[in-house]
């Protein structure tokens, strides 16, 4: 009762203009654009006319980007299912060395924007891969490229994204208490049956809702069908949508509407599902005592590192070595020597090209901006979810991710019909501006840079503000004083995360640029699209560069963030050992050791 009279008493002074910018973000980032998409697709000229919407569907290049769409995106999570899955069981249970860095180098290949990892794989088979010609390894001249069509993106698909599984698993993986391990060996259960008997069961819902999300996750890609899939005709929806656009313009809007309509409709229900299964499978921690790394290998441990070494290699370092050769040869198709290697890609798009280096310029801008104005409102929007919400903050949340859940091509669409017309009273239009590409940032970032400070708001506890209050301190006081500091750290991680996705993202901005406001993603596109690979290549390591120092960033950050912030964070060898009472041994191959039943175990 305490705690909800303060509560009154903070909405009695003013606190209520919080839910503004609330109201306002849901409304300008996820109920327009989501409403617009929807009038246009099932009321094209403002008559309510579903049919020109199902004829669309219907059509036979719809239906074959769909079933491509389908396809593609099925089998590659059935790659990525098992392989995330076993990556995360490896490093969350085992004793291997190794475990932090290899989880953040396998969730490094999953913030890769997926046009640089498709190029990569583009680049790293078929007779002209530059480093298949250095190993003398190259098939025959003219023969085709193993990675084009189908299988192609179906492979690349599924390596792209296992690391999306792992993290899910992950966190099913700490949610588990570390009473069902301690159970299981007074049983005398051997290490593989704790697993394959204990944990397994308990992460089945997170299981499937990794399967829905990789899934949704190759519904909406552009990037790797649109390198690999477009070249030979064979197109998904995102791609067959961005085709429709640049050939016909804007007078086809509501046929391109209707596809995504048709791709928002499949991914929410696979979202909402996933959601559902991961709340089913939530199990409560224990105070002290998460699941900790409770198998020893022993001499096996060198089978598991092997694997992860393996993993690793093929969805990381083999597709960047790739990129590197190509970027280091003068034209593409060299093989890389002592007389062959340059420099002069680099030089050209960092230097030269016009077009590149103000790409290079409006992705810091418009994807460091939009982080930096997220990063600002995630605050007082934190405060205003969890402080003054109530039992409106889960559907408040689910309304500010719509736009996030949405495919990126999906978004991009819904912006142009919302803007493409002056805005009303103040009759400017937002269409071919960079303002368009910063209001789709927002938008789909908004969760992104949300999730850390919400986490930390929860953990800011009452009595601090109560005792401000109590102080005489308004408000905006308490806010400065207390909230701010204490949340500070995740609003930065949040927008440094936001930062890390949307600098070469290419699904969104591919529909919005104009001539002066292409992004890097746009720009790498472009470059292999007019067969300049080497060029692309060398843009493409600047990107992963970017990237990869905005990670470090972040994992510098990782000790002042609420748990499970870092998607790649885990506890470090030395940590997990510490972590661990004198009764939590670990288990070694074919032994058990018995440990005392704790109070909490034996009740």
């Amino acid at each position: 009762m305490r705690h909800r009279t303060h509560a009154k008493s903070f909405l009695e002074r003013g606190g209520l203009g919080l839910l503004a910018p609330i109201a306002l973000a849901i409304l300008a980032f996820d109920l327009l654009p989501a409403g617009r998409l929807l009038l246009t697709a099932l009321a094209p000229g403002g008559v309510f006319d579903p049919d020109k919407a199902l004829a669309v569907l219907a059509s036979r290049s719809a239906v074959r980007a769909t079933w491509a769409t389908l396809e593609t995106a099925f089998f590659s999570t059935l790659l990525a299912l098992p392989l995330g899955t076993l990556m995360a069981l490896v490093l969350g249970v085992t004793d291997i060395r190794g475990r932090r860095f290899a989880s953040f180098l396998f969730v490094l290949s999953l913030m890769i924007s997926p046009q640089v990892i498709a190029l990569a794989f583009l680049h790293l088979a078929g007779p002209a891969s530059p480093i298949l010609n250095t190993l003398g390894l190259a098939p025959e001249a003219g023969s085709a490229n193993p990675m084009l069509g189908r299988l192609g993106i179906i492979l690349v698909l599924g390596l792209h994204h296992a690391p999306l599984v792992y993290v899910i698993m992950s966190s099913g993986l700490k949610r588990i208490p570390l009473a069902v391990v301690e159970a299981a060996r007074m049983d005398g259960s051997p290490p593989l049956r704790v697993v394959t008997d204990h944990l397994l069961p308990l992460l089945r819902p997170h299981l499937m809702s990794a399967g829905l999300l990789a899934f949704v996750a190759g519904i909406g890609n552009f990037g790797i069908p649109a390198l690999l899939g477009a070249p030979v005709n064979y197109l998904t929806l995102p791609v067959l949508i961005y085709r429709r656009l640049s050939s016909f313009g804007t007078d086809i809007l509501g046929d391109v509407a209707a596809l995504g309509l048709l791709v928002a409709v499949i991914a929410i229900v696979c979202v909402a599902a996933s959601q559902i299964l991961a709340r089913r499978g939530d199990v409560l921690l224990e105070e002290d005592a998460p699941l900790q790394p409770f198998w020893m290998l022993g001499r096996a441990g060198a089978v598991a590192e092997t694997f992860v070494i393996a993993v690793i290699a093929v969805t990381l370092v083999l597709p960047m070595l790739s990129l590197l050769t190509a970027a280091l040869v003068p034209s593409y198709g060299m093989p890389l020597t002592l007389s062959t290697i340059t420099s002069d890609n680099f030089v050209e798009v960092l230097a030269r090209q016009e077009v590149t280096v103000r790409a290079f310029l409006n992705s810091l801008l418009y994807a460091g901006g939009a982080a930096c104005l997220l990063a600002c409102f995630a605050i007082p929007m934190a405060y205003g979810l969890v402080r003054l919400m109530g039992s409106m903050r889960i559907p408040a949340t689910a309304l500010l991710e719509i736009s996030y859940v949405l495919p990126g091509i999906v978004l991009a669409i819904a912006c142009i019909l919302l803007f493409l017309k002056p805005l009303p009273l103040v009759g400017v239009s937002l269409y071919g501006t960079p303002w368009i590409i910063v209001f789709a940032y927002l938008a789909r970032f908004l969760p992104v840079v949300l999730k850390p400070a919400l986490a930390g708001m929860t953990q800011v506890d009452l009595a601090q503000e109560e005792a401000a209050a109590l102080d005489g301190a308004r408000l905006r006081r308490r806010l400065m004083d207390v909230i701010v500091p204490s949340l500070l750290p995740a609003a930065v991680a949040g927008g440094l995360m936001a930062f890390l996705l949307a600098f070469s993202e290419l699904t969104v901005s591919a529909l919005l640029w104009s001539a002066g406001t292409e992004t890097i993603g746009v720009v790498l596109y472009n470059l292999e699209e007019a067969g300049l690979a080497s060029q692309a290549s060398a843009v493409a390591i600047v990107i992963v560069a970017v990237i990869t120092l905005a990670m470090l960033a972040l994992n510098a950050l990782g000790r002042h963030l609420p748990a499970g912030t870092l998607p790649w964070h885990i506890e470090g060898e030395g940590a997990a050992a510490s972590a661990r009472r004198p009764n939590q041994a670990l288990i070694r191959p074919g032994t058990i050791t018995q440990v005392e039943p704790r109070p909490a175990l034996s009740a």
